[in-house]
């Protein structure tokens, strides 16, 4: 058994997946990963709220990367979730015990080794356990430089938190890894695939009719509520930049993503496309920064339109790379 190496990653779900993946064997950046699942999207969800507000995301729901890159590498990955905490512990000591790498869901609130100013109420982060020595866990998380320890009761405590997108204590390996894959078969799929969850969903909040529906309710803000205005401003942002690798990291993971595609089996179309989607995340990071600008405002108050204006810019580049990207896979298949 090759030793395990700890790789730090842009994002939780994609990192842990790329290390499974290239420690069975199969070498894996983690753009490759995010790319090859289609992790890239867009929703503004306004049933769902977090702080009162809605959510706004820029990929694929937790678990997603998951289950769509096992599929589509023909991974045979083994999956489980626990009613009995205790047999959620008893089932990872198994799997290390045996040699197993496990991905872990968990609650990144109850981890003592982040720092308390990193600790909120996210019961879907994912790590990579590797091995126990007494009453300790030797972890890989992706956030970090290094390898961490955790003591075994915090770990039962995270992997069972309760409330929303609790992971009752899921633990995941693989157990197969076809060393031989179709890239240009995959990447063609995957392509594909992103270009219809961003472009191809009827719903208005989810893919590039979602920016739009965004771009309408900052152009909407009633200038006399400043304080609420404030408050949703932040919160765009928050969800952009601060939580996971938001809006415009995506943008440039998927743009790594593109690039590698493209010197993997020779083609110029997705290397050009990835500067183009470089160029959309700086945008995003334009926007982050005028809707930070206009929030701590203290004259008259801001006008919103010019910042409704950039995302509709946004979504108009996104839909023509998406169309072009569409139309390249379905010549290439």
């Amino acid at each position: 058994m090759t030793a395990f190496e700890h790789r730090q990653s842009a994002h939780c779900e994609s990192g842990v997946m790329a290390s499974l993946l290239t420690h069975a064997g199969l070498p894996m950046s983690e753009p490759m990963a995010f790319g090859l699942a289609s992790g890239l999207a867009f929703a503004y969800l306004p049933i769902v709220k977090l702080g009162g507000m809605p959510l706004i995301a820029y990929r694929m729901p937790p678990r997603h990367l998951i289950k769509t890159l096992s599929k589509r590498l023909g991974l045979r990955l083994t999956s489980r979730t626990f009613s009995n905490p205790e047999q959620g512990r008893t089932a990872l000591n198994a799997a290390l015990d045996s040699g197993r790498l496990a991905g872990l869901q968990s609650s990144v609130f109850w981890l003592p080794y982040f720092p308390p100013e990193m600790r909120f109420h996210f019961n879907a982060h994912n790590l990579l356990a590797y091995g126990r020595e007494g009453d300790e866990y030797l972890l890989s998380d992706p956030v970090f430089e290094a390898p961490v320890r955790c003591a075994a009761e915090d770990l039962q405590k995270a992997r069972f938190a309760k409330g929303a997108l609790a992971a009752k204590g899921l633990m995941y390996y693989l157990d197969d890894v076809p060393q031989e894959q179709d890239w240009q078969r995959l990447i063609r799929q995957s392509v594909l695939s992103t270009s219809r969850i961003l472009d191809g969903m009827p719903l208005p909040w989810i893919g590039i009719r979602g920016i739009r529906h965004l771009a309408k309710c900052v152009e909407s803000l009633d200038p006399a509520q400043s304080k609420y205005n404030r408050l949703y401003l932040t919160h765009i942002v928050r969800m952009q930049e601060e939580i996971g690798t938001g809006g415009a990291g995506f943008r440039f993971m998927y743009a790594s993503f593109l690039q590698e595609a493209g010197e993997k089996i020779g083609d110029a179309t997705l290397r050009e496309a990835s500067t183009r989607m470089t160029a959309v995340g700086d945008d995003w990071r334009q926007f982050a920064s005028a809707c930070v600008r206009a929030s701590r405002s203290k004259g008259e108050a801001p006008d919103f339109r010019p910042i409704a204006e950039m995302l509709r810019g946004i979504a108009d580049q996104e839909r023509v790379l998406m169309k072009e990207l569409g139309a390249w896979a379905k010549r290439r298949g």
